[in-house]
């Protein structure tokens, strides 16, 4: 397997796992949280998920 795929899904798993961790310290505020995304409309949603990229790239190429 090319090292680049093993990379990506290590970094999957590394999201899952986060994820996970979110759940599982927090189910209630999980709850909240989805309730007030359920909530949002589209647009707002939109520009969340742009700004949550955003940020996760400008993290990245501050760790290269």
């Amino acid at each position: 397997m090319h090292p680049d795929w093993i990379l990506l899904g290590k970094a999957l798993c590394l999201v899952a796992i986060i994820e996970g961790m979110a759940y599982a310290l927090g189910p209630r505020r999980m709850r909240s949280a989805a309730a007030m995304i359920i909530q949002l409309d589209d647009r707002a949603l939109r520009g969340l998920g742009l700004a949550a990229m955003v940020v996760g790239a400008l993290f990245l190429l501050l760790l290269v």
